[in-house]
């Protein structure tokens, strides 16, 4: 009855109000009377006049910014991917599509397509779009600055900054004497000419140096603090001398810009003493607590919008407002991490690239169309080079660095990235350099970033070191070396229990190295080391309770099994380890194999997967991202799949060919080391005709005759691992297990499989 009544009112109130509304329409038509009636759009049916309409909405602003974005967006992430892809940094990538969106390329061989992508009408809007962008940017920028990292290596980091910026700068004046009277704008004084040649040739990228730095596992040695310490002072001394820079060139002269610089000094002195304390007092309020509510939220976006305003009415940009506001941020980990979170994805992913693309616009490569031009470019580049490079380098050498780490500093400190575009396209936007030297400097940024990590590699290679291990550390060849790579810690504690059975006695002569890698290419350096703290907590907590020493290595990467065989190669180990599980790695490097596992702990619906009832591995047991690890990995690597792995004292091993004679190498150290209780099983009858097989077996028999069983049974029953720790086996004779889908695996043990 309810329902009916429901009904009854849905129908009459939607019907009679329909009916309502046509009759108004109906009687408002004689309302128009005689007036001139013109419609936009459909207008009697007509098929032109849909036509029309539907050009007049393309033609749109806001339509035309729409599909700008998206096409940037998926330009910008093409090229960024691809650059990626051959060990540059993404940024690379980003600003050859702008140029490529630009008449360099798509306006110089489509004009009409570009002129209708990108019309002059609507650049404005794609101006202030990326303009917003660069000020999140900077914000984020100014947070990921760690102001700690200075009061710590202030000492000899400061010089080799400052000398990195002195040397360059100088020499950029230089240069602009040179180039001022054929390149310069009219009307420009020499002064301002110059000061943004020199500056334009002292800018350091500090993100992108920061990626290059966290991605080749140097962050965490003294070159690589030094390294992050330099880039630091580099930006602030750097975006300071770029804010007075600015002052003078707005003002004309050095003493008239002294107004706009002392603005700037009280700007700074209230950012410092008044604004910098009362967002501490937020953060204390609300950095303990789970979620930041939106009104504090507000306050410091409001902060962050109101500073750039104030540096822009001053006269020394936007921009330095936002990086001022990131800097100032309470020195609180999950704030900071909150805030670069909320902005980062919006600034980087929707923002950014339309800056990059509006610089692609107004660089016009076409214009170094002279063999003098390309020559004036090469010797710009030159300059940068001898400038950031050498002066870095030197300043480094001077302070007490061997050449390795000194060379490697200068490198570093040459990257410029997106940076050194940001002071470009103000140099532009101030009318302080022509279409033709901006175009010239863009060239020099690209090329002075994209040769960092090839120069890196050479250095390597020069001096015969490995990025991943510290230049300090003493390598010692006769030592049996175990790599344990962990996602999750209890199946890392399972690995450390399992590597300290195999060197427990053999400690003195044995290292273990323990391995974290996080999914991530956006780990923040403020907060890296309390993100490297708590992944090895347990970790260490276990070490302890074994009393087994360890060391530990820490990396983001967003290539996890290439760096997993990249720092096992280069380290020189003798065993790498890894857990095979669905919580190691979880998304990355198992695949299929996550489901394996899950129900690897589940005995019950193991046999239905090897009976073939659901068909879990194809053709292989292992997925692509794991036979990845295995094919890169030039040493031993052992796989745990790990059912709670506690003791090591009963161990079961199979032995399916002669090939798997080198688990007795293995069975031997777990005797020795760990008092293991071995069962060997002749599976195919190799013990007997296999001579080396057969004296080794003797061998362990003689040496420790209450440690070795040897079965010769054909069949492997259930009962042979009924009470086992650990089954040790061969890769190949795993996938043969796999691929027979033998029943007696419903009661397998943790497994650990070898690849010699």
């Amino acid at each position: 009855m309810k329902n009916y009544k429901n009904a009854l009112f849905y129908f009459g109130v939607t019907g009679g109000f329909t009916a309502l509304m046509y009759w108004i329409i109906k009687k408002g038509k004689h309302l128009e009377g005689n007036k001139k009636i013109t419609i936009s759009g459909i207008e009697n049916g007509s098929w032109n006049d849909f036509i029309a309409s539907m050009q007049h909405n393309f033609q749109d602003p806001l339509a035309i910014l729409l599909v700008q974005i998206i096409t940037i967006i998926l330009v910008a992430r093409f090229f960024g991917w691809v650059f990626k892809k051959i060990g540059q940094p993404s940024v690379i990538g980003e600003i050859i599509a702008g140029i490529v969106l630009g008449p360099s390329l798509l306006g110089m061989h489509f004009p009409e397509f570009s002129a209708a992508l990108f019309p002059v009408e609507s650049l404005g809007n794609l101006k202030f779009l990326s303009q917003i962008g660069l000020i999140l940017f900077m914000f984020v920028i100014g947070m990921e600055l760690d102001l700690k990292v200075l009061k710590n290596k202030a000492n000899e980091a400061v010089v080799i900054s400052h000398a990195s910026i002195v040397i360059p700068f100088a020499l950029g004046i230089g240069l602009a004497y040179f180039v001022y009277n054929r390149f310069a704008p009219e009307g420009v004084k020499f002064l301002s000419f110059s000061l943004f040649m020199g500056i334009a040739m002292s800018i350091t990228a500090f993100p992108v140096l920061a990626r290059i730095v966290q991605e080749r596992g140097i962050h965490k040695t003294r070159l690589g603090a030094i390294v992050i310490t330099c880039a630091a002072a580099d930006d602030i001394t750097a975006w300071c001398i770029l804010a007075v820079v600015i002052a003078i060139v707005k003002a004309g002269t050095f003493v008239s810009s002294l107004y706009i610089i002392s603005l700037a000094l009280i700007y700074v002195v209230a950012m410092l003493f008044i604004v910098k304390p009362f967002l501490k007092r937020i953060g204390d309020l609300y950095g303990t607590k789970d979620s930041i509510v939106k009104p504090v939220v507000a306050i410091f976006f409001l902060t962050l919008i109101l500073s750039s305003y104030a540096t822009e009415v001053i006269g020394i940009h936007a921009l330095f407002g936002a990086f001022m506001t990131g800097a100032i941020m309470p020195d609180v980990p999950k704030f900071r991490t909150i805030f670069i979170d909320k902005v980062e994805d919006v600034a980087l992913i929707l923002l950014l690239p339309l800056f990059f693309v509006f610089t692609g616009l107004k660089t016009e490569i076409g214009l170094i169309n002279d063999p003098y031009l390309w020559k004036v470019t090469g010797f710009i580049i030159l300059v940068a080079v001898i400038g950031k490079f050498l002066g870095s380098a030197l300043a480094a050498k001077f302070v007490g660095q061997n050449w390795r780490d000194s060379l490697t500093i200068g490198a570093l400190m040459n990257t410029r990235g997106l940076m050194e575009l940001i002071v470009l396209n103000i140099g532009l936007e101030l009318k302080v350099l022509t279409p033709e030297v901006f175009t010239m400097m863009v060239i020099m940024a690209l090329v002075t970033t994209f040769m960092t990590g090839p120069a890196l590699d050479l250095i390597n290679y020069i001096f015969n070191t490995k990025d991943s291990v510290d230049a300090e550390e003493e390598t010692n060849h006769s030592k049996f070396r175990i790599l344990i790579s962990f996602g999750n810690n209890e199946k890392g504690k399972s690995l450390l229990r399992l590597a300290n059975s195999l060197i427990k006695k053999t400690k003195e002569t044995s290292t273990i190295t323990v391995m974290h890698l996080s999914l991530s290419d956006e780990i923040h350096q403020f907060n890296m080391e309390d993100i490297e703290k708590n992944s090895f907590i347990p970790i260490v907590e276990e070490s302890q309770l074994l009393n087994q020493e360890i060391t530990t290595i820490f990396k983001a990467t967003i290539d996890i099994e290439t760096d997993i065989a990249d720092i096992a190669n280069q380290g020189d180990y003798d065993l790498l380890l890894i857990g095979l599980g669905k919580s190691i790695f979880e998304g990355t490097i198992l695949g299929k194999v996550i489901g394996f596992t899950t129900r690897i702990i589940n005995p019950d619906r193991l046999i239905d997967k090897f009976t073939g009832k659901e068909g879990l591995f194809e053709n292989s047991p292992f997925d692509e991202r794991t036979r990845q690890i295995i094919s890169k990995t030039k040493m031993p690597i052992g796989i745990l799949i790990d059912k709670d792995l506690q003791n090591v004292d009963e161990v079961f091993i199979p032995i399916f060919s002669s090939e798997d004679s080198f688990l007795l190498d293995y069975a031997q150290k777990l005797i020795y080391n760990n008092n293991s209780k071995i069962m060997i099983l002749d599976v195919n009858g190799h013990i007997n005709s296999n001579f080396v097989i057969k004296s080794a077996i003797d061998s362990l028999e003689q040496k420790y005759p209450n440690n070795i069983t040897l079965m010769q049974d054909r069949i492997i029953k259930e009962e042979f691992l009924s009470n086992e720790d650990l089954m040790v086996i061969s890769h190949e004779s795993w996938k043969t297990l796999v691929d027979s889908r033998s029943v007696w695996l419903r009661g397998v043990p943790s497994v650990l499989i070898i690849k010699h």
